[in-house]
């Protein structure tokens, strides 16, 4: 699988100022795209700091705008300017989420009920909302690529985790929902579902002990990073991938299979 550049495309990556949303930025801004990062009001600054930090490097343009990707009226306001800055928007990577702010893994039993309308109103919800956010402008383009961020934690069941699981599984259900009916407008929509990616959130989550026994699991032996998606996010959102869709890849090391 080759992993070509997505250069004068129109980039919108949500969740840019988490673990893994910063590089996402990085890698595609490095091939030229024109780069839309985004991520909620309260990471505004982080958010422009990565945005000048990425286009003081080179490549393609990075700007930032604040938004909820449960708020209809923030999404629109994110299309219209990729729209004004870029003529449209050609690739939306769906990767806000709620996962830092869960703190420690608890029973289900002790899952409140608020947390968990909580967690399935940003992980479900929001992607759902951000994929029809910016149908209208993919349409206008001819076509275009939607990557949602699943979890290997649905094909796991990790303990603990009972509402964010139940979110990254309709995740998977809008995935191959939207890929059925976008498809005849040219637009695939695919998942990418991460093992236990070492991000400062869940090194923060999870001891020493748990992430060593994680790295153990796999076939290939070591602690997984962000960057190890990133060459599957460039091809799902590249023209190359373009009768791939409805699909939940999953990158964990082979720790599934182990």
């Amino acid at each position: 699988m080759t992993t070509p550049a997505p250069s004068s495309r129109s980039v919108i990556v949500t969740g840019a100022t988490g673990g893994m949303g910063g590089d996402f930025v990085r890698a595609f801004a490095a091939t030229g795209a024109d780069v839309v990062a985004s991520d909620l009001h309260r990471s505004s600054a982080a958010g422009e700091e990565l945005a000048a930090e990425v286009t003081a490097v080179g490549g393609g343009r990075v700007s930032f705008v604040p938004a909820d990707i449960t708020s209809d009226d923030d999404l629109a306001a994110l299309v219209e300017h990729a729209t004004a800055t870029s003529g449209g928007v050609d690739v939306l990577v769906n990767n806000a989420g709620i996962f830092m702010d869960l703190g420690a893994k608890r029973p289900m039993t002790e899952v409140t009920n608020d947390v968990w309308d909580q967690v399935m109103t940003v992980n479900a919800r929001g992607t759902w909302q951000a994929i029809k956010a910016v149908v209208p402008a993919m349409r206008a383009r001819g076509g275009g690529r939607i990557v949602n961020m699943a979890s290997s934690t649905v094909y796991n069941g990790v303990a603990g985790f009972v509402h964010y699981v139940a979110s990254k599984a309709a995740v998977d259900g809008i995935t191959r929902v939207a890929a059925r009916e976008l498809g005849p407008d040219g637009i695939t929509v695919n998942a990418l579902a991460p093992g236990l990616v070492e991000t400062p959130a869940a090194i923060a989550m999870n001891p020493p002990e748990y992430l060593q026994r994680a790295a153990q699991g796999r076939f290939i032996q070591r602690g997984m990073v962000p960057g190890d998606l990133v060459s599957a996010l460039l091809w799902l959102a590249a023209p190359e991938s373009g009768f791939v869709t409805g699909q939940t890849i999953i990158i964990d090391g082979g720790q599934l299979q182990a």
